[in-house]
Parts: C-alpha cells; structure tokens; sequence
C-alpha cells in the first residue's frame, strides 16, 4: 500500500516547496488547488493509501474551514495538519478542539514540516476501525456520502 499526503493550497510555489521539503519520505504527494478540488481528489484516490492531509486556509472556492469540516465528516480517519501564512491564534485553538492534529505558520522549516507530518501519520487510523465521533468545524455539517460532486454544489 502506497502512503500519500494530500497537499491543499491555491499557491503554487508553496505546494512544490512542500513536495521539496517532503522528497525522501516515504510518501507520495498529491496536490489540490483549492477545498473543492481536493474533495474531488479525495473521491478518485484510495483513501485507505491517504495518510495525511495538509490544508490552506484561505483559498478560493471551497475554502480551509470548510474543506475541513468536510474531510472531518466523510474521511474522519485520516488526520490534517494546518498550514497557514496567518497566524490566528484562536482559529488554531478551535481547529485543533475540532480534531486537526497541527497548525504550522508558512514560511515552515523543513525540519518542522516534516515531524509534524511524521507526528500526523502516527495518528492514521484505517476506516472501519473504532473511531470517535468528531464535530465538524464550527457547527458546519455535511451528510455523509461518498459523493463530493453533490456536498460542493451544497457548499456554494
């Protein structure tokens, strides 16, 4: 089985300095423009093979909060690590309440990207297993469907 992580940020220079910082690992990087390509992407790939999920928060579309809260309902096994160029204090306080296992300020050192990631993949958990209940991010629900074409239409 492959290990992935799914990159999510609309800046392109910031995508490939991850894939950069993360080449050596042991994982495949996927990358998604926006919320709403990476729930697309999320649809096509083996979810069982997606170990981690990094995530902008401000993006076009569909954007971090919401992603989040969306990737918390329909894949809750997998965790996701905040990566953001604006520190808000209380947004990673209550992301991380709302089960985002970290929150790391852009620019990131490689040495920090990568144990947090490290840190996040020990946390993967396979679907089907045990896992607890989470509460979408900030009263944001979605159904659970395995049908990202209809929870983006929901979404706009």
């Amino acid at each position: 089985m492959k290990n992935k992580i799914l990159v999510v940020d609309d800046e392109a220079e910031i995508r490939k300095t991850i894939r950069l910082q993360l080449e050596g690992t042991a994982f495949e990087i996927i990358e998604a423009t926006n919320g709403e390509e990476a729930i697309e992407t999320l649809g096509r790939e083996n979810i069982l093979e997606m170990n981690v999920i990094i995530c902008d928060i401000r993006m076009p579309k569909i954007n971090g909060i919401e992603a989040i809260a969306y990737f918390q309902q329909n894949y809750a096994g997998i965790p996701i690590i905040v990566l953001t160029g604006y520190p808000d204090v209380k947004l990673a306080v209550d992301l991380m309440r709302d089960g985002v296992v970290d929150y790391v300020v852009k620019p990131v050192e490689k040495s920090e990207l990568v144990a947090a990631v490290r840190r996040a993949a020990q946390q993967w958990t396979s679907f089907g297993e045990n896992l607890p209940p989470r509460r979408p991010a900030f009263g944001l629900s979605f159904p659970r469907n395995r049908n990202p074409e209809a929870a983006m239409c929901r979404l706009r």
